[in-house]
């Protein structure tokens, strides 16, 4: 065993600042997830429930394995918007029938489950997680379509959701939808491009245009039940594969749909024997500095959350700046990406280009473990080659096929965070703790560099400098990127998958692997041109 000696202290003055300062972001992230969770409102909530409907949320939990988690994603989308919190939809892995699938449910009680810019984008997501993991999809149907006034914004991209289903079906990807309520015009196409398909009596009610607009079109008189009613479709149209007595009918007939699926993952399996870390997950929130300047040693982190806190570190003194290194994380093999002090050299790039290059050479995953202000500047550095180095490092990046998950601790800004595998990279999954932040510099940098540059064009121009507006724009911009680097936004801007609990760390990452190893893991037989 190479288990990590930890050197943190836990009844510090710092150890304490910094489960503080956590304490509290996590009680402002808590109360976004309560706005996401509470869906339409107490008012929405009990009218939908004296219908003797079922919430998205209670749906999901009858479906799942009993006592087995749920690992929701991209819950505080839309956050910052004028939409609700969560985008009208709730999404993420769940076990069923011992089988692991994407499940997507409209929340009815938020305008009807229509689908708004943000559902949109979030669903968008969710489709790319399914076809890089190969997820079976279950879609919990109640929809009346696109939100109408943000249509503009909703129907040309709102194709792409649908071409995704067909897509799935055609790489084997089974998808099953569940209608619950009505599934209205757009919403109409999600279960007629499923391979599965369970109707409700007398509560499923799909159609392309309902009544109105059929009289509108055609001054065709209809009621819902003939015009798209779950027994017509049972009965007549074909598109109701299963007819269910209610929603707990439904639900029981989805789970026996995927028990009947004879589905295989096609990664390798775990080890069996998993040894939990040697230190406590509790200790995870004093590990971070209120003050992201502060450095803190990524190992506590590792130590914390790979099995038996057992960590083989690969080129320990070349590159210091960032951790690399081997390890299993529920049994699942990885390799680890970390940043230590911030900063990135031309070392660090070269450490990690060769670090993941072997890690496809192995066929093993890798983690990124965001801390870093970016690559190193300055007339040595440039000299150095910390451009053709830092792009050596983008450049594996960007051509490995080991599934990647990145985490945001701290900082991740600027290209650091792209050679850190930020979201334009294509991570599996990316999830941030409350203390991180993600912009294309600090604040008080990006701040600083408009000032010089507004200084010298004032030189240039002949012109007196303002110091006193300057003052201003100064403190203006730094209170714009602050606001605009916190996890919550991003997380609203679907940037990221979810802003997690540090605690719940390894159970998150433990899912992922888990998750992933639903497609064959192959590592890149080549990679694009390093420049040397």
């Amino acid at each position: 065993m190479t288990a990590l000696k930890s050197t943190l202290d836990p009844t510090s003055a710092e150890f304490a600042s910094a489960v503080e300062a956590m304490t509290t972001k996590l009680t402002e992230v808590e109360a976004e997830f309560a706005k996401a969770a509470a869906g339409g409102g107490p008012e929405k909530v009990a009218r939908h429930r004296k219908r003797g409907k079922l919430t998205a949320r209670d749906r999901i939990e009858l479906l799942v394995d009993e006592d087995s988690p749920f690992l929701e994603l991209c819950a505080l989308a839309a956050w910052g918007s004028d939409f609700q919190v969560g985008a009208s939809v709730v999404a993420g892995i769940g076990v069923v029938e011992g089988v692991e699938c994407m499940i997507v449910a409209n929340d009815p009680t938020v305008r009807g489950g229509t689908s708004n810019p943000w559902t949109l984008r979030k669903t968008l997501r969710i489709n790319d997680i399914v076809k890089q993991n190969r997820l079976p999809v279950i879609s919990l149907v109640e929809s009346g379509g696109a939100d109408l006034p943000t249509q503009k914004e909703v129907f040309v991209p709102g194709g792409q959701m649908f071409r995704d289903l067909t897509r799935a079906s055609a790489a084997g990807i089974p998808t099953i939808a569940v209608v619950f309520g009505n599934s209205t015009a757009g919403g109409a196409y999600i279960p007629g491009m499923s391979d599965h398909v369970v109707m409700i009596k007398e509560r499923s009610k799909v159609f392309l245009g309902g009544p109105p607009l059929v009289k509108m079109a055609t001054g065709e008189e209809s009621d819902d039940e003939s015009l798209g009613g779950a027994e017509m479709h049972a009965r007549t149209s074909g598109l109701a594969d299963y007819f269910a007595q209610d929603e707990q009918d439904a639900v029981r007939i989805a789970r026996r749909i995927v028990a009947r699926l004879n589905w295989h993952k096609a990664g390798p399996a775990p080890r069996a024997d998993v040894i939990d870390p040697l230190y406590s997950a509790d200790e995870l929130l004093g590990i971070v500095p209120p003050d992201l300047k502060i450095p803190f040693d990524p190992r506590e982190v590792i130590a914390r959350i790979v099995d038996g806190s057992d960590f083989d570190e690969f080129k320990a003194m070349y590159g210091s700046s960032l951790v690399t290194g081997w390890a299993e994380l529920n049994g699942y093999p990885i390799g680890i990406l970390a940043n230590a002090r911030g900063v990135l050299f031309s070392e660090e790039a070269q450490k990690a280009t060769q670090f993941i290059q072997l890690a496809n050479r192995a066929n093993t995953p890798l983690l990124f473990l965001h801390n870093t202000t970016g690559y190193m500047v300055g007339k040595e550095y440039e000299q150095g080659g910390i451009i053709k180095h830092g792009a050596m490092m983008i450049n594996a990046v960007s051509n490995s096929t080991v599934p990647h998950i990145s985490l945001l601790l701290g900082a991740s800004y600027g290209a650091g965070h792209y050679g850190m595998c930020g979201r334009a990279y294509d991570p599996r999954f990316l999830f941030a703790w409350p203390s991180a932040k993600s912009a294309v510099m600090g604040p008080a940098q990006l701040a600083g560099v408009i000032s010089i540059v507004s200084r010298a064009a004032a030189e240039a121009r002949g012109l007196p400098f303002d110091e006193a507006a300057d003052a201003a724009m100064r403190a203006a911009v730094e209170n714009q990127i602050e606001a605009e680097s916190l996890p919550m936004f991003m997380s609203g801007r679907v940037y990221d998958d979810g802003v997690i609990d540090p605690r719940d760390t390894r159970t998150v990452l433990g899912m992922c692997l888990s998750a992933i190893h639903n497609a064959p893991i192959e590592g890149a037989d080549h990679f694009g041109v390093f420049r040397m």
